[in-house]
């Protein structure tokens, strides 16, 4: 397999050696701004892996298409596009007048000569029906074990922020081991004033493990946290999956009794979120590993 790594997702290269080889090329720009793709490494018949990042500025979108196509237009066999963070896959809801982003993107990646995506814990089973191509998703739940065992947070009850999030937070108490049948629950409203949870599900005890698979600009884990503590839990930890912390907001999260913030590099971290004792990066490069070995796997198989 040949992989070929856009420059801000290469601090994952060093982990998935020597399962691949490295891929040589470049995204210029024309002088009239037109994106230019240069290829430097041969991949006639070979299954070539693109990792990298759909998530806005729009270029990235364009360049890992464009960088699909040249590939086909060489001879790859195969292409896979690696994109640990599926960006737009939230956006996976039927609204009159509204686009639909998540099928666009796989149809563009798609037409592209994309053959299959991989990615980690994407946002809903109805993206994965929505796309045209294959859509693999690995949901860390041994990852986030791990971590729960590490920081001794055994006794600590695993909450889930909305009803989306029950699925994942009983992987991860399958994991430890756990009973999986009953997961504590917050009920989550939308409206015009913004995300705000109504009612408590389930007990969730004086010390919560709220897992979820995105943080964003942090107002679901917000309105989750001033729940919990009004439910009597004093002391609260938070794993996601993906940490995009877009803009600010997301800092009063310390200020609700949140001790510690676990998140995987399925987005390369800012310097901002580094530099934040209280913000654990777990590294994704083990799972992307994993499904690496699948390929192959399936690839000798078929």
């Amino acid at each position: 397999m040949i992989i070929c790594s856009f420059t801000d997702y290469e601090y994952l290269l060093d982990t998935l050696k020597p399962a691949v080889q490295k891929g040589d090329f470049e995204v210029r720009r024309f002088a009239n701004n037109e994106l230019f793709i240069s290829l430097r490494t041969p991949v006639r018949m070979d299954h070539c892996l693109i990792l990298g990042s759909i998530a806005p500025p729009d270029e990235r979108l364009l360049s890992l298409a464009l960088l699909a196509h040249t590939l086909k237009k060489e001879g790859a066999r195969k292409v896979t596009a690696f994109l640990p963070y599926l960006a737009y896959d939230r956006q996976d809801k039927e609204k009159p007048g509204e686009s639909l982003a998540i099928a666009w993107v796989g149809s563009l990646l798609q037409a592209a000569g994309v053959d299959e995506v991989c990615t980690i814990d994407v946002h809903s089973e109805r993206d994965k029906q929505l796309f045209p191509i294959p859509l693999l998703s690995t949901f860390p739940a041994r990852i986030f074990a791990n971590a729960i065992g590490e920081h001794h947070l055994i006794d600590a009850t695993i909450v889930a922020p909305d009803n989306g999030a029950i699925p994942r937070c009983k992987s991860v108490n399958a994991a430890l081991g756990r009973p999986t049948s009953d997961v504590p629950y917050l009920e989550k409203r939308r409206g015009e004033m913004g995300i705000r949870h109504t009612k408590m599900h389930g007990n969730a005890g004086p010390r919560a493990v709220i897992i979820d698979d995105i943080l964003d600009t942090g107002a679901t884990l917000i309105s989750a946290c001033d729940n919990l503590l009004q439910s009597g839990t004093s002391e609260i930890f938070i794993m996601v999956t993906h940490g995009l912390f877009t803009g600010s907001d997301w800092r009063k999260l310390w200020s609700l009794k949140v001790n510690r913030i676990f998140c995987m590099d399925t987005i390369p971290p800012a310097k901002d979120v580094l530099d934040e004792s209280r913000i654990t990066i777990v590294s994704v490069g083990q799972l992307l590993k994993e499904q690496i070995a699948q390929l192959n796997a399936d690839a000798a198989i078929h």
